[in-house]
Order: C-alpha cells, then structure tokens, then sequence
C-alpha cells in the first residue's frame, strides 16, 4: 500500500529527507509589521530575521487553514499527517477537521494526524520514523502504533541565543528576561508530555548552555543505538556541528541528520538558535 507523508511548514526538512520520504507540506504563515511572510520554499529567512530584529513586537504566526489540507489531502489514498504541538498552535485542529470533512465524503479514504507534542526538528523526527516505518512495508495499524510509541518517548531540547522573542510573545517576563540577558544566562527549555514548553535547566554563557544540551541527551535519552538524532539550527551550524560530534563521541545514535529552521522554527528560536529531537 502506497503512503504519503504531510507535514506543516514548521517541520523543518532537508531537500533529501524530503525527496527521501516524498514529503508534502502545509505551509503556516508569519506577519511583522506591514510585512507578510509565507512559509515555503520561497520564504527569504534572511528578511524575516532583519523584520524581526527591526520590530519590539513579536510576530503573529498563523497556521494552515482546513482548506490547505483538503487540497493536498484530495491528491491521495493513504496519508499520514505530522503537526506543530496542538497546544502551540491551531495547526493540528485544522488538519483534524479537514480529515473529518473529506471523510464524510469519501469513506476509503484514509488520513490519520499525529499530534507531535513538539515543533520543529520534533517533527522532522517523526516524520523521518514514518518513512522508515512505510519503507519497511509495515500495515498502517503497525505504523501508528509504533509512530505513537516514538512520539511518547521522543525527546525535544533547545537552546536560544537570544530571548527577544520569547520576551515579545509573553512567555518570559521582561524584568526576568532583562537580568538572564544581563548575565548571559542561557536556558536550557524543553517540550513537557503535553506539548508545552519548560525550563530544562540553565547556564551561563552560550558554548555552556551547549554542553549541558549534549549532556542532557544521556541523561534523558533511552536505547539510542535504535534512533537518530535530529539537530535544527538558525544560522548556527557551527553549533549544530560541535553538537553532532559530541553526540557521536559519547553516544551512538545509528544516525545524527542537521537541518535548517525554516520560517516558523526561525521565529521560535530567533538567530542562533538550536532544536534537537531524538
């Protein structure tokens, strides 16, 4: 049975993993100012960041509507669908109730929505893990059973080197955000079960904050002989490389992928910025 992968735009993939696994997105979409942003293979991030440097406020992201699902979701059979945290966006709502309207009119259809309990390379983890899972010829109710246990165990972790967005958008008080800008406090956050976002732990001065983001892959990470390790970066690659050849020195992930943010990651994690996901 031939499978299709959907994913929205804040999945953030390489050109091979995307042609690996034939990969469709959804794209969400970002407002600064008077400037509006889609977020596809057209976006300039490079303009997005320099918007987003230019305005105190914090952008507006919006997601996909039901109608860019349906579009794709017309095009095939069978389809697995991979979205942003429904408690950090509306995305995953949307992709729901598209599935319900086609439904209704096509009962051989069959769409099935992950809810990803993360963002970014979050994603890119599982819909890496439904590729492999379709390629090894699996039935679909063996598919989502093993891509629902992924996501139970998986793992999301970042660093931010800036905190201006998270300041802009409320998440962080000012005063608060202000004293660990002060004294270079970089947080270690996470995604919680939930699919909200927590404090990890903290350190002071980026390349620290680094380490303890490798560290924290050992203490929270289980048979990882078995995974891959996803690493996303916002012109940060210098990073994501260190990380990659810490990650392989102390652990043996049976592969480690980095990949770019694309527009919606690059809004959450601002320039510098780095996700993993294992």
């Amino acid at each position: 049975m031939n499978f299709k992968i959907i994913v929205d735009s804040c999945c953030d993939l390489t050109d091979e993993i995307r042609n690996k696994f034939d990969i469709s997105t959804a794209p969400l979409s970002i407002d600064i100012g008077d400037k509006h942003f889609v977020d596809d293979e057209n976006l300039d991030r490079e303009a997005l960041l320099a918007e987003m440097r230019n305005h105190n406020q914090a952008p507006k992201t919006a997601s996909p509507g039901p109608g860019r699902f349906l579009d794709l979701y017309k095009k095939y059979e069978n389809i697995f669908v991979v979205t942003l945290s429904k408690e950090l966006s509306a995305t995953y709502q949307n992709a729901v109730l598209a599935k319900n309207m086609l439904v209704e009119e096509s009962e051989n259809k069959f769409i099935k929505v992950f809810n990803s309990f993360s963002a970014s390379v979050g994603e890119t983890m599982i819909a890496y893990k439904l590729g492999e899972l379709i390629e090894s010829g699996l039935k679909k109710g063996e598919i989502i059973e093993k891509t629902e246990e992924y996501i139970a165990g998986m793992q999301t972790l970042f660093v931010l080197d800036s905190l201006d967005n998270l300041i802009k958008a409320g998440r962080m008080g000012k005063l608060k955000g202000k004293i660990a800008s002060f004294f270079n406090i970089k947080p270690v956050l996470g995604a919680t079960p939930e699919g909200t976002i927590t404090l990890v732990d903290k350190a002071r001065g980026s390349k620290r904050a680094i380490r303890k983001l490798v560290d924290k892959i050992g203490e929270k990470g289980e048979k990882l002989e078995e995974k891959v390790l996803g690493i996303a970066h916002c012109n940060a690659l210098e990073k994501a490389e260190y990380i990659k050849k810490q990650a392989a020195q102390k652990y043996n992930f049976r592969k480690i992928i980095i990949v770019e943010t694309a527009g919606i990651s690059t809004v959450y994690a601002n320039e510098g910025g780095i996700v993993i996901a294992f």
